[in-house]
């Protein structure tokens, strides 16, 4: 049996591409994606946002095509049967902030990493957020209905400045941070409420006032506005964290003439419908607006039922925070820059599984880099160390990061030398010895890092 038949026997190990060269795209992300891809050599697959509907027939084209790298938005669910049908899959890559609708443990499970973008639709995001407390302060949704009706309502009920009232922003993340210097502009009182010690620094040190529970959090804000993620620091999720006590709180520290108004552009699970729309019932929300909602169509053509079609004090929109002129191109680029990153360096950033962080070695090209997707049981990463001193070969720089979470690493090392297939299996079979783990190597990748 020669070398790479020898690698290619071991069961559960992914040999990925030294060079991506095919992604599969789903859920139309912006035309501009396709030419960045094209320009790193990397040819685009892309469906037509119909077939996206056919999770078989997605199947079956990463089975035919083999890609490497899959791009998607929000809605097709990335499961295991996803993840399997191509072997060479090395990435499934968001064109977007959540990644609720990504297995990322059958991804652990492959040694397939999942990547996002949080940054880049943050700002349309905002604006709308304002958009709509700007608009229900007003009560300009009502006035347009009115006026439709050849109705004249012209009055100052319940009509409000944003100058001088409170927001409590629940999530101080990069979309949070910006909702409260946005809010202080138009001379707001912040408050905010996030379990992350780095979330709370950041926000005191910039003057905010942190709140010590969701319930205070609800308390003291005239304005409530929801950016949490699906899940929180210590990776619990975050399904129906608000509750209808947490609705029933709303502005309660406030005059009695509070706008209480509560805005989600976050995720549609972090509270049951029925609990904001018996709030509102029950007075305690006088006005709301929501972007998000626990059950999403896949398609302007499917049926759909809008929970808050019966309120009237709820203002509802299509999941369209992100979805601007502007975001989208910049959505491209940035995951483009992340694809050219993990391509040509083996380098990882915004990964869903360790988010903030940067994986990458910075040696002086020319070298090799292997690339080890891992188990993080003991023993691992002497394994992959030992391979790479008992080939020869001289470890010039490497990077390491556990996702403990999930049960696995990854690691990139810049060795003078490639691993011949025979040594590779070599190691392969001593991590799956020394950590008793016969997963312990999820996938390798292995490539030449040429000088500029």
């Amino acid at each position: 049996m020669d070398a790479h038949a020898a690698f290619q026997t071991l069961p559960g190990v992914r040999r990925l591409n030294p060079r991506f060269a095919k992604a599969l795209i789903l859920e139309n992300p912006d035309p501009s994606l396709d030419t960045y891809l094209r320009e790193q050599g990397i040819e685009p697959d892309r469906l037509p946002e119909s077939a996206t509907l056919d999770v078989e027939g997605v199947i079956r084209r990463l089975q035919e095509g083999q890609h490497d790298l899959l791009f998607k938005r929000s809605r097709f669910p990335v499961d295991e049967r996803v993840v399997q049908a191509s072997p060479r899959l090395a990435a499934v890559l968001l064109c977007c902030i959540g990644d609720d609708s990504v297995d990322k443990e059958a991804c652990a499970r492959h040694g397939v990493l999942v990547m996002n973008d949080p940054v880049s639709n943050s700002r349309s995001v905002v604006e709308m957020v304002f958009g709509e407390m700007i608009c229900l302060a007003r009560r300009i949704f009502y006035a347009h209905d009115a006026g439709r009706r050849h109705l004249w309502t012209k009055d100052n009920r319940q009509r409000y400045e944003l100058k001088g009232k409170t927001i409590s922003i629940i999530g101080l993340g990069n979309i949070g941070k910006q909702v409260a210097q946005m809010a202080e502009a138009f001379g707001m009182e912040v408050y905010f409420y996030d379990k992350s010690d780095l979330a709370r620094e950041v926000g005191v040190t910039l003057e905010w006032k942190a709140c010590k529970s969701l319930t205070e959090a609800f308390r003291v804000g005239d304005f409530v506005t929801l950016h949490l993620s699906a899940e929180d620091p210590q990776g619990m999720s975050n399904r129906e964290i608000i509750t209808y006590e947490h609705f029933r709180q709303l502005s309660a520290d406030r005059p009695a003439n509070s706008p209480r108004t509560f805005i989600n552009a976050a995720r549609g699970f972090l509270y049951r419908p029925e609990d904001l729309k018996r709030a509102i019932q029950d007075g305690h929300v006088r006005a709301a607006a929501v972007d998000v909602f626990p059950d999403e169509p896949g398609s302007p053509h499917d049926d759909w039922q809008n929970p808050y079609a019966d309120v009237d004090a709820v203002i509802t929109t299509p999941h369209i925070g992100a979805a601007t002129q502007e975001a989208q191109p910049r959505i491209a680029a940035h995951v483009a820059g992340t694809t050219r990153m993990f391509n040509l360096y083996g380098t990882v950033r915004d990964t869903v599984f360790s988010p903030r962080r940067v994986i990458g070695v910075s040696a002086d090209p020319p070298y090799w880099a292997l690339a080890v997707v891992h188990s993080d049981r003991r023993g691992t990463k002497k394994a992959i160390d030992d391979g790479i001193y008992e080939a020869g070969a001289s470890n010039l720089q490497s990077s390491h990061r556990d996702f403990p979470k999930l049960g696995i690493a990854y690691d990139i090392n810049a060795i003078d030398r490639p691993l011949t297939d025979e040594q590779l299996a070599a190691m392969v079979e001593r991590a799956c010895q020394i950590s008793g783990d016969p997963t312990a190597i999820r996938s390798i990748r292995q490539f030449r890092v040429e000088a500029a």
